[in-house]
């Protein structure tokens, strides 16, 4: 599992072999089953983790108690919830795994000594939020103020893994539509044509 993680490095082509031998050893594997939290919204963000294995899911609860979903993270993404592990302070959103998973995290000391020793990584983790943004900037772009069935056809052409990998209730979550209404859009979508 290491050797996923230190190829994922390496593949940025911004660290030397010595540096993520060094870097490696302050990730820390941990596995997590289907449903286990890697962070818990109102606690402390302490972690940074990259997903070696498996899938989760980052979420906040509403008024109603309803679980709004804004993203999904897959193998060799990074997660965690970044704006409240900087400043560390209380994450406004959990992080769930959706499958059984093995993440590789670093805790914030660690984290800052690394910065220190290996300056390379101030550049890993600008480009890492600069994904993360315009992850964000394009599920704002591509999922409000949409139909369902054109939410979900957009979900079918640009992220196949998400109806492949992730329940009905939580695709629903994420597109902003009932499961019903997701089930509809399938149906039209999917229904065969008739001559």
């Amino acid at each position: 599992m290491t050797d996923v993680f230190k190829n994922y490095l390496s593949s940025l082509e911004r660290l030397s072999a010595e540096e993520i031998n060094f870097s490696a050893q302050f990730f820390k594997p941990i596995r997590l089953k289907k449903g286990d939290f890697f962070i818990h919204e109102d606690e402390f963000c302490r972690y940074i983790g990259f997903i070696v294995s498996g899938a989760v899911k980052a979420y906040a609860i509403d008024k109603e108690g309803k679980e709004n979903i804004t993203c999904f993270k897959f193998e060799n993404e990074f997660v965690t919830s970044f704006p409240e592990f900087v400043t560390q302070e209380k994450s406004r959103k959990s992080i769930r795994a959706i499958e059984d998973s093995v993440i590789y995290r670093i805790s914030y000391q660690d984290y800052l000594h690394l910065l220190v020793q290996v300056t390379a990584w101030n550049g890993i983790i600008k480009s890492v939020m600069e994904r993360e943004y315009s992850q964000k900037e394009r599920y704002l772009l591509n999922y409000n103020n949409r139909s369902a069935v054109d939410k979900y056809h957009h979900v079918l052409s640009s992220e196949p893994m998400l109806v492949k990998r992730v329940a009905t209730q939580d695709l629903a979550s994420y597109l902003g539509i009932t499961q019903r209404s997701l089930t509809r859009a399938k149906g039209q979508i999917h229904r065969p044509s008739i001559l």
